[in-house]
């Protein structure tokens, strides 16, 4: 049996990326970060795909390390509008099996980010209203707040990034 040159070229990458460390050393942002004490940065969170959520949601706590890693304080508010905050409920009816376990992860995700110093989180009573929600049902440590477009107006007024989860 004669095999292609691309599977001895996937073999050979799959052994060299096998030697190679897991996790190597990241790259430094000193030249963005130099004067910088504290990481004041407001998640604007709209995406409603609980799959594309769930990773966004890691790259957030990847930067909350990132940030720590370069002592820089992170300050992390995260605020969500519009579908999502459907995802970001206790209530799971007419939430497709398939999704389930998504959701869990998000949900625990979510409560685990709460615990850490410099994070929280605020959910838009408009949008709650819009989509006929029940506001009880928002994950726990979640705040319901009266409009997230006047939480981004202050937040932005108070120095606080502003980077769009869309």
């Amino acid at each position: 049996m004669m095999r292609s040159p691309v599977w001895a070229f996937g073999l050979m990458l799959l052994l060299f990326s096998a030697s190679a460390p897991l996790h190597a050393a990241k790259p430094s942002d000193a030249h963005a970060l130099e004067g910088v004490s504290s990481g004041k940065v407001v998640w604007d969170i709209t995406v409603n795909n609980p799959d594309k959520l769930l990773v966004l949601l890691g790259v957030i706590e990847e930067t909350y390390e990132d940030l720590l890693r370069q002592d820089v304080e992170p300050d992390m508010v995260y605020l969500f509008h519009g579908p999502v905050l459907k995802v970001i409920s206790t209530e799971r009816e007419g939430v497709p099996l398939d999704h389930e376990e998504t959701y869990d992860q998000i949900a625990a995700h979510l409560q685990a980010m709460q615990q850490r110093p410099g994070v929280r989180m605020e959910a838009c009573s408009i949008a709650a209203r819009l989509l006929g929600m029940d506001t009880d049902t928002l994950i726990p440590g979640v705040e319901l707040v009266g409009n997230t477009f006047v939480s981004l107006i202050g937040y932005q007024a108070k120095g606080y990034g502003l980077i769009p989860i869309y």
